[in-house]
């Protein structure tokens, strides 16, 4: 199965501080997570992405897209946009769409049923606001601090309820739409030989497999971080954990229960507009598919 090619460009998902930089230059970090926000890939940043100039109330767009597969073969592509207003509030958009690989043939050779969709499509619109700047009141130990809420809507996963005559929703998924909320602190490590960045996020969500299965109706206060570490000015490494809520009913060999993610990453920044990106996912279990091993690519542009 094929994502389309638009779908198939790639966003970044590596964020590194400003300050690293000479003060003249501007590099395109923050980095877009997967869901179209300021971040790392699927956990985020304090940070906002690129924003106003001294003198200016818009900050130049930002946009990315990218890749990533699965050892097992399904795929996600996903597209991203930012415009900040000033430096503190942060307007994002993330398209993310994941081929559903070889479900539908697993689902008619078990039930007969037929799902008539091969991809599914997670629309996110999101809004963050920066409470506090790191460093603000000339106090270098204050971190940044971000709120966001993050409205995801998915276009295809009531289709396939319908065609499998209502069994998503009797396993628990309920809805095709909810909002995620968000509060992450941010704060730079520099007594260390090399710049530390650690980002520590709550989400308080409904969704299922980040929505991309749809929502199930509870709410649940989940964890999420991540560390990066310059190793130049221009290249950093990483680590990052999201927690997932698994508050659905399984169905046993084409619906899995849903598992937390890890990832180990890298990124490297080209020049002031673009960043190039990739790294390993552990996702767990993805619908029919265990130990869902993957790696993706990623890129990002700053105008």
């Amino acid at each position: 199965m094929k994502l389309r090619p638009t779908l198939l460009l790639m966003s970044s998902f590596l964020m590194l501080n400003g300050n690293v930089f000479a003060e003249d230059s501007r590099p395109p970090l923050p980095l877009h997570g997967i869901e179209g926000y300021g971040g790392i890939a699927s956990t985020y940043s304090a940070y906002l992405t690129n924003t106003a100039t001294e003198g200016n109330i818009f900050g130049l767009p930002s946009v990315g897209a990218g890749v990533l597969g699965t050892t097992e073969g399904r795929i996600m592509g996903f597209t991203t946009f930012t415009e900040t207003i000033g430096d503190r509030l942060e307007l994002g958009y993330g398209l993310d769409v994941l081929t559903l690989n070889d479900l539908p043939d697993l689902v008619t050779a078990g039930t007969g049923m037929n799902i008539t969709d091969d991809e599914v499509y997670l629309h996110n619109f999101n809004a963050r606001l920066a409470l506090l700047k790191e460093g603000d009141f000339n106090q270098p130990w204050i971190p940044a601090v971000s709120i966001g809420a993050h409205y995801k809507y998915n276009d295809t996963i009531k289709n396939i309820d319908t065609d499998l005559n209502g069994t998503l929703t009797a396993i628990g998924i309920e809805d095709n739409d909810g909002i995620d909320y968000t509060v992450y602190v941010s704060k730079m490590i520099n007594f260390l030989p090399r710049p530390l960045l650690l980002n520590f996020g709550v989400r308080n969500s409904e969704a299922a497999h980040i929505g991309l299965l749809g929502f199930t109706g509870e709410r649940e206060f989940l964890f999420e971080g991540n560390a990066v570490l310059f190793v130049t000015d221009r290249f950093a490494v990483g680590g990052e954990y999201r927690q997932k809520p698994d508050n659905y009913d399984s169905i046993d060999g084409l619906i899995a229960n849903e598992d937390d993610w890890w990832s180990v990453v890298a990124a490297y920044v080209v020049n002031d507009s673009l960043t190039v990106s990739g790294g390993y996912f552990n996702l767990g279990d993805v619908l029919d598919e265990e130990a869902s091993n993957a790696f993706a690519l990623k890129l990002k542009w700053e105008f």
